[in-house]
């Protein structure tokens, strides 16, 4: 018999298979996320369904809830309109954006370190993030022609969203003993911009006279936000109007123990990776672009 090709070498190579495919991590006894718990607990979360959610799920049946978060943890415009920054927000003209909003109190608060109420989501928060708007140029120079021009432009558009925002920032020093340009710097601002667009779940679209006519449909979502992208998942996913939660559910079924997934959309590698950070692989919706006639095609 040929070497390789024998029942037992097949069995190997399905066990070696098996070992190489990525495995959640459970991490639920670090204290951070222990605190993070806590303060979810206090504002009325309820976690039953969920050990971990980079881990383990009790039990999967088709249909089933993942999670169910309260209003009173998610982190939206209102969350900052109610806030210190509400006052100021709501006298600057032209009116600050929704994404402006959002990412000027993450930037306060995580500058107040232990003094923010919004401390044990802040903590488990990425200190970086991979996306190619966080790329050294000499890096992004490697990327394939259809998406360094992807790159280039996310990167002058937060620059310009920077630019933009320092007037705005200037009018906060009353709230700062330092000096603001130190606080709401560049690579601050990048940070905060990248959780948004990283991290925040869809909700449906407000408006608020004190905010620009930009849709208003982002909310961070702590914990929830922990679940990892599958593109061969499928869930639902919603703020439910009736129990005033976002609430996701599943239409897969999952194995006792096995990490939970969701899907973030179904975006080739390169709508991944400039939106968050990352590649899927064997990914179903991976594409190549091709250009003609000046338009880029997927193919």
């Amino acid at each position: 018999m040929q070497k390789g090709k024998g029942r037992t070498s097949r069995i190997r190579r399905r066990k070696l298979c098996r070992s190489s495919e990525p495995r959640g991590v459970n991490e639920s006894h670090k204290s951070e996320f222990i605190e993070l718990r806590k303060w979810l607990k206090a504002r009325k979360f309820q976690d039953s369904n969920l050990a971990h959610p980079q881990l383990c799920f009790p039990f999967g049946q088709e249909g089933q809830m993942i999670i169910s978060l309260p209003e009173s943890c998610l982190l939206t415009t209102d969350t900052v309109i109610r806030s210190y920054l509400g006052a100021y927000i709501t006298k600057w003209k032209p009116p600050p954006s929704p994404l402006l909003a959002l990412c000027t109190f993450l930037v306060s608060e995580k500058h107040a370190g232990d003094r923010s109420l919004w401390k044990p989501y802040l903590e488990i928060l990425p200190k970086a993030y991979t996306c190619p708007v966080c790329l050294e140029p000499e890096v992004v120079n490697l990327l394939p022609k259809s998406l360094k021009a992807k790159a280039e432009e996310q990167r002058a558009h937060v620059q310009e969203f920077f630019a933009s925002s320092r007037d705005f920032f200037s009018s906060l020093q009353p709230l700062f003993v330092e000096a603001v340009d130190s606080i709401f710097s560049y690579s601050a601002l990048l940070w905060a911009w990248c959780t948004v667009n990283t991290r925040a779940v869809y909700l449906r679209p407000r408006q608020r006279e004190c905010l620009s006519a930009e849709p208003d449909t982002c909310a961070l979502a702590p914990y929830l936000d922990l679940l990892n992208h599958s593109p061969r998942v499928q869930v639902k996913a919603a703020f439910n109007e009736e129990t005033h939660s976002y609430e996701i559910r599943t239409t897969s079924r999952w194995r006792k123990h096995e990490e939970v997934f969701i899907c973030y959309g179904p975006h080739d590698n390169q709508r991944l990776f400039l939106e968050y950070g990352f590649v899927s692989v064997h990914n179903p919706h991976a594409c190549v672009y091709v250009s003609r006639g000046g338009n880029q095609l997927c193919s």
